[in-house]
């Protein structure tokens, strides 16, 4: 049971990783229509999570390292959420 919770956490957060990435590989592309699906859902999605890193990393030249951080912090999130549920699993036991 709860190697099933931490494998569908695992899936959600890999998933998140990859559509910040494609978000990031888009940036790159000059004339994409942000207002055109696939393209609006997947700033829907990841807009308000890097936004909030965006407010307080300021670009370095024309680089945004803001998704960078933001990868980095939710790595981090990750694995204090998956340590918490094996951790409780463990004490429940």
């Amino acid at each position: 049971m709860i190697i099933a919770i931490v494998n569908g956490i695992n899936a959600v957060f890999s998933l998140f990783y990859l559509i910040i990435l494609i978000r990031c590989a888009l940036s790159f592309i000059p004339g994409i229509d942000y207002k055109q699906q696939p393209y609006l859902t997947i700033r829907q999605v990841t807009d308000p999570y890097l936004n909030l890193f965006k407010k307080f990393i300021p670009p370095i030249g024309m680089v945004d390292i803001s998704p960078i951080v933001a990868i980095i912090a939710l790595g981090i999130i990750q694995n204090i959420l998956i340590r918490f549920i094996l951790l409780m699993a463990i004490s429940v036991s």
